[in-house]
């Protein structure tokens, strides 16, 4: 464990060794404030909720995230500090957890400072803030399967713009898996159990079911369950870059 908290505290401090970590801060802030207030109507809704907010979330991370993401492996092969690091008597598990964790707690950092829009909508209204707890919850799960995602994808090259671009891909596939234009495409020939198999990898149907109140244990278990089979693709990728 005392390795998987040198590599954490590494990774976390280097946001901050460098403008990168200040300038996604300020991107996210704005971006979620413009989506949220002015895209989204949020005065003119006439309802105490967040709603508004959560709902533009999966869109912005499509984004934002693979930006966050491309870099934790992309740049190590790039600038060749890889080949040190894994010299390091550091278990690759280590490595890529402490990485990953890293850049969920920044994402999470990000997500905890949108607290004034919470505190806003306490003032004008009596919104339900066990909801409302509960959909930040769901974001930051989503949030880190984003992540894992894009981590892999960071570890198989060492171009980030490739890594951005794949990664940005492979979130939006996951995301829209289970929009109504996606079933329709599928149901005009595939079977209902196939239908349903694509359905359940949606995104933005866990993240909405959670959004809504129903607090289901199943959908924390699809995040986690993405998480931790792309960070497996993550270990296993490494690990042949190793042997290589």
């Amino acid at each position: 464990m005392s390795a998987l908290g040198a590599v954490f505290r590494r990774e976390f401090a280097a946001y901050f060794a460098t403008p990168i970590a200040f300038v996604f801060l300020i991107i996210f802030l704005f971006s979620i404030g413009v989506f949220t207030f002015y895209i989204g109507n949020f005065f003119n809704n006439g309802t105490a909720d967040l709603s508004v907010f959560f709902g533009f979330q999966p869109w912005l991370y499509l984004f934002l995230i693979p930006a966050l993401a491309m870099r934790l492996w992309a740049e190590e092969k790039r600038s060749g500090s890889i080949e040190l690091l894994l010299t390091l008597p550091l278990p690759v598990w280590a490595t890529v957890l402490g990485k990953f964790l890293a850049a969920w707690v920044f994402a999470g950092l990000a997500l905890a400072l949108t607290f004034p829009i919470w505190i806003t909508i306490n003032y004008l209204g009596h919104p339900d803030n066990g909801v409302i707890l509960a959909s930040y919850l769901g974001s930051f799960l989503m949030a880190g399967a984003y992540l894992s995602i894009g981590a892999a994808i960071s570890a198989a090259t060492s171009n980030q713009v490739i890594a951005f671009v794949i990664t940005l891909v492979v979130c939006f596939l996951f995301t829209v898996a289970g929009a109504s234009a996606v079933m329709d495409a599928f149901q005009g020939w595939a079977p209902p159990a196939l239908v349903d198999v694509v359905s359940s990898f949606s995104f933005l149907t866990h993240f909405s079911a959670i959004t809504a109140g129903v607090i289901d244990l199943r959908d924390a278990i699809f995040f986690f369950s993405v998480i931790g089979l792309f960070l497996y693709a993550n270990v296993l990728i490494i690990d042949m870059t190793k042997s290589g």
